[in-house]
């Protein structure tokens, strides 16, 4: 029997005589593909339904079937344009049915090939193509629950899969220019929701970073970045940690869940600690994970020189999904994060882009009351002690608190980060020493520690009290101050007892990934 023959033979594809037919070469199954292909139209589908149920198998263990669908998928290739969009649908939703995960790397790189040859075909082909792409980032629950558990073998797995992926991505963006335009709506749309498994949405930001940092990153990465602020802003509001009450004075944002050993220990005068909440949400270890993925994407950026590139984008994410976002208490430390990495040139591009921010009329209200205290702790030489104190002196008698929001937002600024850093800083003598106009600011006739948060103005009496950095006559009546009128008319309710930009991260693994040096960065910048 010749080969000719074989092609012809309506049976099965996998019938021994055939898949073990050494004389069945890539033409000869490429014209059988296509006699096949041919053949729906007049009405003769058997051959075509054989071909549609080899491309149906999963997990091929036996070499020589996965030796055949590999043969296959390559005579497809050369075949698309004999591909019809409506007389083959059977056939191409088997195609966009199959996983990468399902096969070995050699039929990978076959169905990698065909999903490039139909994409780059015609245009009706590549949302399929581009979707099913997408679909790989994320492998199959067995899989995830292995990855879990870092079992090497799936690992592996994992690493085969999305280096196909990728490059299959970067193919067809060279190949069909327009296809990028497509990718990125899609990728924003199939962006897992934050009641996914953490594996799941970790996966796919991986994976929304290595496309940010390729080619296509080129063109796209604004998008990326958007779609990756967007899910640390939403898991970050998901959260459960408690609200700060507005009603018990005795609790406030240092009343934090921190860990029990450290509360228990805490001495008085001793520094606030920077801790991790005690509470093990699935959520908050989401979070965790995606940080520590996007801090290594920021120093990977540093390292190939596009940081400053990066940044420009990094900047206008944070700002439509951050900095308008009522207490963010993580999400933030990736820009900070980014400005530590290169503070000469991120760090005084954020200090200046906020001050645009503050300065334009076009802006509303909130959003430049909200640069307020970012602009005060990111311009390394403006002295915010010193400006508080010449604000005090040269102020005028109208003391309604609306009418310095800025001096307000100075004061607890100073107050908060001496709350966390008062004994390191006391310890400088150069620092201390520019501490000396505090006293005189705190007793103004502005009264401050009226307007600022009583939870903040009673943990700063205590510890510099406890400090000796000075004495404020009848520093603890305050600890007891109910939240005053004056905060809530200047908009203590809705500004004043947010999440400050700079509180310590309280998500463990993101804690010990510098962030302890990157607060620091920010507060010495301060009294600098």
């Amino acid at each position: 029997m010749g080969a000719v023959e074989v092609l012809t033979d309506p049976s099965s594809l996998y019938e021994a005589d055939y898949v073990g037919n050494v004389d069945v070469s890539d033409t000869d199954m490429m014209q059988y593909v296509r006699n096949a292909l041919a053949s729906v139209k007049t009405g003769e589908s058997d051959r075509y339904d054989d071909l549609v149920r080899a491309l149906q198998i999963k997990n091929v263990s036996d070499p020589d079937a996965g030796a055949q669908l590999e043969i296959v998928l390559k005579a497809l290739s050369s075949s698309v344009a004999c591909i019809d969009v409506i007389h083959h649908r059977k056939l191409l939703s088997s195609i966009f049915g199959m996983s990468l995960w399902d096969h070995k790397p050699y039929i990978m790189d076959a169905l990698v090939g065909l999903l490039i040859s139909l994409a780059v075909s015609s245009g009706k082909y590549l949302d399929s193509c581009l979707n099913m792409l997408i679909s790989n980032f994320l492998p199959p629950s067995w899989v995830i629950s292995k990855l879990a558990v870092a079992n090497p073998r799936v690992v592996n797995k994992k690493t085969e899969v999305l280096s196909r992926v990728h490059e299959a991505f970067l193919k067809i963006s060279l190949l069909f220019p327009l296809a990028p335009s497509r990718l990125f709506p899609m990728l924003a749309q199939r962006m897992p929701k934050i009641n996914k498994k953490d594996h799941v949405i970790v996966m796919y930001v991986e994976n929304l970073l290595k496309l940010e940092n390729s080619v296509i990153g080129q063109v796209g990465g604004r998008m990326i970045l958007m779609m990756v602020m967007e899910r640390l802003r939403d898991l970050d509001l998901e959260i459960g940690w408690d609200d700060i009450p507005q009603d018990d004075s005795s609790r406030g944002m240092f009343d934090m869940e921190l860990e029990d050993a450290a509360e228990a220990t805490m001495d008085e005068g001793d520094e606030l600690p920077v801790g991790s909440l005690n509470q093990d949400t699935s959520i908050s270890d989401c979070l965790d994970k995606l940080m520590i993925k996007s801090f290594d994407h920021l120093e990977s950026c540093q390292n190939a020189g596009r940081l400053d590139q990066v940044f420009e984008n990094l900047f206008e994410s944070f700002e439509n999904f951050i900095l308008n976002t009522y207490k963010s208490k993580v999400s933030q430390f990736l820009l900070f994060f980014a400005c530590s990495l290169d503070p000469e040139n991120c760090g005084v591009k954020f200090a200046s882009k906020l001050l645009d921010i503050f300065l334009s009329s076009n802006k509303p209200r909130p959003t430049r009351q909200s640069v307020a205290t970012l602009i005060l702790l990111c311009l390394k030489k403006f002295r915010l002690v010193d400006e508080c104190a010449d604000y005090c002196r040269t102020c005028n008698n109208d003391i309604r608190p609306e009418a310095h929001q800025i001096f307000y937002s100075g004061c607890q600024a100073i107050m908060y980060v001496l709350c966390f850093r008062m004994r390191s800083i006391l310890d400088v003598p150069r620092f201390r020493s520019q501490l000396i106009p505090l006293e005189s600011i705190l007793m103004h006739k502005l009264n401050p520690l009226m307007v600022c948060l009583p939870s903040v103005v009673a943990e700063f009496l205590r510890q510099a009290k406890t400090g000796g950095l000075f004495i404020v006559s009848g520093s603890y009546i305050f600890e007891d101050l109910l939240e005053s009128e004056l905060s809530r008319a200047f908009g203590g309710c809705e500004r004043l007892d947010t999440f400050f930009p700079f509180d310590p991260c309280m998500l463990k693994e993101s804690n010990r990934f510098a962030l302890f040096q990157t607060l620091a960065l920010f507060c010495f910048a301060v009294l600098e």
